[in-house]
């Protein structure tokens, strides 16, 4: 049992080698690129669901903050279209995996940190000590407020891991056990199936909202240091 629940979560392989790298590339054919002067409706909603989001994202970052936008739009697009994806049958989620969401989250705050050091040097520090803090209680607060920096890009990680992970452990127990239900009451299997439909929505939200979060921290995180 326990195999068959985490088997969605092993990295597919094809005659012993890896396939995760094709995966990762596959959502970006989910949005091509036009060359007629008139874009048909799906182009066209894409291209205004990217300039709603940008702007959104955009409005509070200065010009420096502003040159970060093709890489934020980038960043949600991709985890947005993973996540989504994730929930077709026998399909493999990315995004699942600490290390590749770590492995987006490390870089990122890292650049913002760097930047903020770079651009902010006295805010930046400024920050690891509040205004109006107590003389004894100084070293301690600067070794919280360096701790809760290094945490930012765990906490990135974990909680898209987190999400998403629970989602399709939830959508997989509910599934067998309408399956196992369909042999000994139908009335049963029936009201495990329409709650197993209302998850899979659910889950189809959560898997936008954190590609929106996910990407609005790391912006938050440059607008404190940009």
């Amino acid at each position: 049992m326990n195999e068959n629940l985490f088997a969605s979560f092993i990295t597919p392989t094809m005659m012993g080698l890896p396939i995760v790298v094709l995966i990762i590339m596959f959502p970006s054919m989910l949005f091509p690129s036009t060359t007629r002067l008139i874009n048909n409706r799906l182009v066209s909603i894409q291209q205004w669901l990217i300039r709603m989001t940008t702007k959104q994202m955009m409005a509070i970052h200065s010009k420096k903050g502003q040159t970060w936008a093709l890489m934020l739009i980038s960043l949600i697009m991709f985890i947005g279209s993973t996540n989504l994806l994730g929930l077709l049958p026998h399909s493999f989620t990315p995004t699942t995996q600490l290390s590749m969401n770590l492995g987006m989250a490390i870089p990122l705050w890292a650049g913002t940190v760097i930047l903020g050091f770079r651009h902010k040097t006295k805010a930046s520090l400024a920050h690891f000590l509040p205004q109006g803090t107590p003389l004894p209680l100084i070293p301690m607060l600067v070794i919280i407020e360096t701790i809760s920096l290094f945490i930012q890009p765990m906490a990135l990680a974990v909680r898209l891991t987190a999400n998403i992970t629970a989602g399709h452990l939830l959508i997989h127990l509910i599934g067998g056990a309408t399956l196992a239900l369909m042999n000994i009451s139908m009335t049963t299997a029936f009201i495990t199936f329409i709650i197993l439909v209302l998850l899979t929505v659910l889950e189809f939200a959560v898997a936008l909202i954190q590609a929106y979060v996910f990407t609005l921290l790391v912006s938050l995180y440059l607008h404190d240091n940009a």
